[in-house]
């Protein structure tokens, strides 16, 4: 089984990166349509609506999970080290 690990591991991000390119990417740039014809009995709009414009933006949350990845990541890496040098001797 050692020998097809790092085969199962290859496969395993393969498949993960061919997922996430078709995961959409988010435009956070409004897109500009040609004017359209409007009804005659309806005004113009003056004022473009800001949707969820809250402000500044709160990245703790993003800071917390990224501290958390890193953190997790850091103990499976420490794990597998000593689970290789147990198995060693």
């Amino acid at each position: 089984m050692t020998t097809r690990r790092p085969l199962l591991t290859a496969i395993a991000a393969g498949t993960l990166l061919s997922a996430m390119w078709f995961v959409p990417s988010a435009n956070a740039t409004p897109e500009h349509h040609p004017a359209k014809r409007q009804p005659a009995n309806t005004a113009p709009r003056t004022a473009e609506l800001a949707l969820a414009d809250s402000g500044s933006v709160d990245t703790t949350p993003y800071l917390f999970g990224g501290i958390a990845f890193v953190a997790a990541g850091g103990a499976m890496v420490t794990a597998a080290v000593r689970r290789s040098r147990t198995a060693a001797r």
